[in-house]
């Protein structure tokens, strides 16, 4: 979490392997992502990791058991109905495997994107900002099911959110100002995590603009982790350098 122009985009795109950090490293699943060729980056993004963004990006062609299917064909796997059903089943949507994006609501859009990134069952899970465009009751059934991927299953996910309601779903929250760490609460409640995050917007707010270079945070860092049980990181070195991407 953090002000517009912290660098949560930044980091959460560096972490998959969709940007690359001008310094440090990012490892994901024990495989170093910084050297690897542009085939070897697509490879591990197709195996190890999945993406939900606040928009959905579903085909609106397609069914939503084709939007399911569609990373598995891409990869030259033709995927049986059964395992379609049963990915669109974990986020509660097997009854609607025929219908197409403008026949779903909005939540259950963003549940077909859901089963989409989970059906080639990624090392780890990305969301930018997976509520942003949803309502208040729908981003809560959306995060009580991300939470139960965790607890259940063991998924690991890291997610960026300017909802407090959303980050105190996670087992820790990072706050990144100006490209850099600035806090870490482990487990912390919306009250406090907005309380942390009002102080940092007005840090930011009386600190010095840099020239709008991104950073993309130091340590092993999840800009805001619901849960994790993969090793996944980011390390831009001890000085913490800004990392652009």
């Amino acid at each position: 979490m953090g002000p517009s122009g912290s660098g949560k985009s930044t980091l959460l795109h560096c972490a998959a392997g969709l940007d690359r950090p001008t310094s440090g490293t990012v490892e994901v699943g024990g495989t170093e992502l910084t050297g690897l060729s542009e085939r070897r980056l697509t490879l591990l993004r197709r195996d190890l990791i999945g993406f939900v963004f606040q928009s959905f990006n579903l085909v609106p062609s397609l069914t939503a058991a084709q939007n399911v299917a569609l990373p598995l064909r891409l990869a030259g796997r033709r995927p049986s109905r059964a395992e379609v059903r049963e990915a669109l089943a974990r986020v509660g949507l097997a009854d609607r495997a025929g219908h197409r994006p403008t026949e779903l609501s909005g939540g259950q859009q963003q549940r077909v994107a859901l089963a989409r990134a989970l059906i080639t069952r990624p090392a780890v899970l990305f969301g930018d900002e997976p509520t942003g465009a949803l309502d208040t009751a729908t981003s809560r059934e959306v995060m009580e099911m991300l939470r139960e991927l965790v607890d259940l299953e063991g998924q690991t996910i890291v997610m960026v959110t300017h909802d407090p309601v959303a980050a105190a779903y996670a087992d820790r929250v990072v706050f990144l100002v100006d490209g850099r760490v600035a806090d870490d609460l482990a487990a912390p409640g919306a009250e406090r995590i907005a309380a942390r995050l009002t102080a940092g917007r007005e840090r930011a707010g009386h600190g010095t603009r840099g020239n709008g270079t991104r950073g993309a945070g130091r340590g092993n860092s999840n800009s805001n982790s619901v849960g994790t049980g993969t090793n996944t990181g980011i390390n831009t070195g001890a000085q913490a350098p800004e990392a652009s991407c």
